[in-house]
């Protein structure tokens, strides 16, 4: 299986915030947010992949910043990292200012999806080749999430996450 690259998967997605999708501070609600960011990641996942995928979980959300009503809005996502399965996929929201023009990251978020077949059963996804130091960074940290987050369910020992162990012990 050949190997792709972060930008492979790249997808961008542009909106304006509109009346209907805010709370009562006139601020996009997160759950709207929360929705755009899925669609990004899930067409990422799937230009990685070339197979129907699926939300597997969404590991983290930062709302940093609040993205206010006529805001042009984009989201950016890229597969951080490809596992047997599964996909990390590193999301950044940027919101426009209406004057300047001027981008500035309001958001981040981390989720993970699964390549699955027809009937739903997991299959394979190429390996990630990641090229620019952002993305590097972003690969090797992606390995250390995966092992807490199995170490969290009780589906590997804290002795054998290696990455976690590398993190605390004195070299």
């Amino acid at each position: 299986m050949q190997s792709r690259t972060p930008e492979d998967s790249k997808t961008t997605l542009t909106d304006l915030v509109l009346p209907s999708e805010t709370n009562p501070l006139n601020n996009l609600f997160g759950g709207e947010l929360l929705a755009r960011m899925d669609r990004a990641a899930s067409i990422a996942a799937r230009r990685h992949s070339r197979r129907i995928v699926v939300t597997a979980s969404v590991n983290h959300v930062a709302f940093n910043k609040a993205v206010p009503l006529g805001s042009v809005v984009t989201v950016e996502a890229k597969v951080s990292r490809a596992f047997k399965s599964s996909m990390e996929i590193y999301i950044d929201v940027w919101v426009e200012d209406r004057e300047s023009g001027h981008r500035s990251k309001a958001n981040e978020a981390i989720y993970t999806f699964v390549a699955v077949d027809e009937t739903g059963h997991p299959v394979a996804v190429p390996p990630l080749e990641p090229e620019t130091e952002l993305e590097k960074q972003r690969f090797e940290a992606a390995l250390r999430r995966k092992q807490l987050s199995l170490v969290l369910a009780g589906k590997l020992k804290p002795g054998e996450a290696t990455e976690l162990k590398a993190l605390f012990v004195n070299s």
